[in-house]
């Protein structure tokens, strides 16, 4: 078993048994940050020295500032035979032994310093001690940070530490785009770190005390931007490179009712299939689409025009838009523990609280679907939203292993009312917009047009698929004009704001959408309000368009 610890050479060997080691001897470093703060300091790892790479993802032996050198283990490993050995060569090889010697660290942390992820370099940036003394200014900059999300209209805030990097990312998704803004270019990691760090002291209903960069981890935090109270939604993720943290921007004073179905962009036809499902009782009204496309928002603006004779509780996690009259609860789900009795607790509260309307946040996993079979299935009308790619797939994805929600429950007329999957898709400025057929869009589009088509051919192209004239296109200025630019932000110069493309079904009637969502946003672009080339990018290629269209036509042909 040990054989292969023993090499020849010069390296001397203890004589005679160590006795075994008392783990409970061991120490502990649950996090990054208890790492930086050990005394003497970690300086580096020493599986190449004593030919122990096979092992590193059990345990390592490391050197400190002291020159003594440790154990760092998994658990399961800390009192081992290998680790027991490995005590030995460091003897052998005329090491000196820290104090205590061997110590406990989580997979994750142990893999980033083995691979290199944490250096010693890396952790002389974390905080050694206590963050008290620096952590008004950093919570100060972490405001800022906040606050410039908040005043150019950002969904999310991403913050993306490289551990082994100097500087770090920060970005913002605004208009659904993912921007760097100038002004946040080149953050230490350093500096990161710490401010997350800080950030996660606030943290309610969070997994774990301390913020850990070698762990997943969520929460929220309630901040209050120009005297009003702003929910962020922390979720971070433990990448190859550092902790990826995203913040969803939240405002609690900001009511559903602010933005009506009618304002969202919704076809008119499209409006009155809505509210001819609403008119009906019982069954499930679902939006899906992917993250970012405003399914959140439509459903709350659809619940909150609800007649006020209805009773609304809503189960969200979190709360995301306040809905006049509805009861809303927050679920605190934790990602460490299973979330069953938290739903079944709530759901025995529920049916004695004689309700007629549900508004159930999300449904994404076996939880949140064994909760929506329960409501639908006592008569309950209930209105939820899931990640889908398309209306007709919102069954195929609530049949899935991860929701688990049988098929021939959701085959049962009734149970499914209405289907909607939609898009947000950037709003040209109504000021700067270039028309399509002019000299200045050809200009914009330079010689080769489109991925290589002219111009002029791509718009035949389209002309040709939807038999209607372009004279109302128009396209984005890239050089935006007073009333659409923001500073630092070129990517979003041209746009205002953002319109939802949609595509319904009523299982009633069809399984089949009258327009699909790219048809309604092609409608869109003809009536200039979206960019062609947006609509590309969303969906697909007006060329694969007119290839998908000789398929299906084929395919008919070959049927009959």
């Amino acid at each position: 078993m040990l054989a292969f610890w023993r090499r020849a050479g010069k390296d001397r060997f203890v004589e005679g048994p160590l006795g075994r080691f008392d783990v409970s001897n061991a120490g502990t470093i649950a996090s990054i940050e208890q790492l930086a703060a050990m005394r003497p300091g970690y300086l580096r790892t020493l599986g190449a020295a004593f030919s122990v790479e096979s092992l590193s993802d059990r345990l390592v032996p490391v050197q400190l500032e002291d020159q003594t050198v440790a154990i760092f283990s998994q658990a399961a490993y800390v009192g081992s035979d290998q680790a027991d050995e490995l005590v030995r060569r460091i003897l052998s090889a005329g090491h000196k032994l820290a104090t205590p010697e061997r110590y406990v660290l989580a997979r994750s942390l142990l893999l980033a310093l083995v691979r290199g992820q944490v250096t010693a370099e890396s952790l002389g940036g974390l905080p050694r001690h206590s963050l008290a003394s620096s952590r008004p200014a950093l919570a100060a900059a972490f405001q800022d940070l906040v606050e410039w999300g908040v005043r150019h209209g950002a969904s999310d805030i991403h913050l993306n530490v490289h551990l082994a990097e100097p500087n770090s990312e920060v970005n913002y998704t605004i208009s659904g785009r993912y921007v760097a803004p100038e002004c946040f270019r080149g953050m230490p990691t350093s500096t990161l770190l710490d401010m997350l760090s800080v950030a996660w002291m606030d943290i309610r209903g969070g997994n774990g005390s301390v913020f850990d960069p070698m762990r997943e981890q969520q929460g929220s935090l309630t901040l209050h931007i120009d005297g009003k109270p702003l929910l962020l939604r922390w979720s971070s993720m433990a990448a190859d490179v550092g902790p990826s943290v995203c913040l969803r921007l939240l405002s609690r004073s900001m009511r559903a009712c602010s933005s009506d179905l009618d304002s969202l962009g919704y076809m008119h036809d499209q409006l009155a299939q809505i509210r001819r499902a609403m008119i009906s009782e019982s069954g499930a009204v679902i939006f899906s689409g992917t993250v970012g496309s405003g399914k959140s928002t439509s459903l709350a603006a659809l619940v909150s025009g609800l007649p006020s004779h209805r009773k609304v509780i809503t189960l969200e996690d979190p709360v995301e838009y306040l809905i006049p009259g509805a009861i809303q609860n927050t679920l605190v789900r934790n990602l460490d523990t299973c979330s069953h009795d938290v739903f079944a607790a709530k759901l025995r509260s529920l049916r004695r609280s004689a309700m007629s309307d549900v508004l159930l946040g999300e449904i994404r996993d076996i939880e949140t679907g064994r909760a929506f079979m329960d409501l639908v299935g006592s008569g309950v009308n209930v209105y939820s939203t899931v990640h889908a790619p398309s209306a007709a797939m919102i069954p195929v994805r609530l049949s899935s292993g991860f929701i688990a929600v049988p098929a021939d429950f959701l085959a049962t007329p009734g149970v499914l009312r209405l289907l909607v999957f939609q898009v947000l898709l950037p709003r040209l400025c109504d000021e700067c917009a270039l028309p399509v057929l002019g000299s200045e869009a050809r200009l914009v589009a330079g010689d080769e047009g489109v991925r290589g088509i002219t111009w002029q051919a791509w718009l035949e192209l389209v002309r040709q698929l939807y038999g209607r004239s372009l004279c109302k296109v128009r396209i984005r200025n890239p050089e935006g004009c007073q009333a659409c630019r923001q500073d630092g932000l070129s990517d979003l110069y041209g746009y205002r704001g953002r319109t939802v493309a949609a595509e319904i079904i009523e299982p009633a009637l069809s399984w089949s959408p009258q327009r699909s969502a790219m048809e309604s946003a092609v409608l869109k672009a003809l009536d200039g309000q979206v960019d062609l080339r947006d609509v590309e990018s969303r969906f697909h290629a007006f060329e694969t368009e007119k290839m998908m269209r000789v398929a299906r036509k084929r395919a008919a042909g070959g049927a009959s």
